[in-house]
């Protein structure tokens, strides 16, 4: 069955579901980087490394400028608000969890 087409832009959700493309926003929280620093972690081409980062840009997680021959890469982090937006709600799941293991490991000798 196909996809249905996104207003716009890639789906923030489709652009994290992958490990590889959660790691690339891993580092790029920490610096901005190129394309070849970024690639040198992964063991997987360069071209797939720029598939991920294209994933990523369409979904606009990613922005890149160009200096020289360089591409360097940078995180938009606004556009992950969608991803806490949606995440939030369930917060409360794992909150009184962890309070009601909390108090059976009190109780515990």
């Amino acid at each position: 069955m196909p996809h249905a087409a996104v207003s716009g832009r890639s789906d923030v959700f489709h652009a994290i579901a992958h490990p590889a493309r959660r790691r690339l926003l891993d580092r790029l929280g920490k610096s901005e980087c190129t394309a070849t620093s970024l690639a040198k972690p992964f063991r997987m081409t360069r071209p797939g490394v720029a598939n991920h980062l294209r994933i990523l840009r369409q979904a606009g997680l990613v922005k890149v400028r160009r200096e020289g021959r360089e591409r360097h890469y940078q995180l938009v982090p606004n556009r992950l608000k969608t991803v806490h937006d949606w995440v939030t709600p369930y917060q409360r799941f794992w909150t009184d969890s962890l309070t009601r293991l909390g108090d059976y490991l009190d109780r515990t000798p």
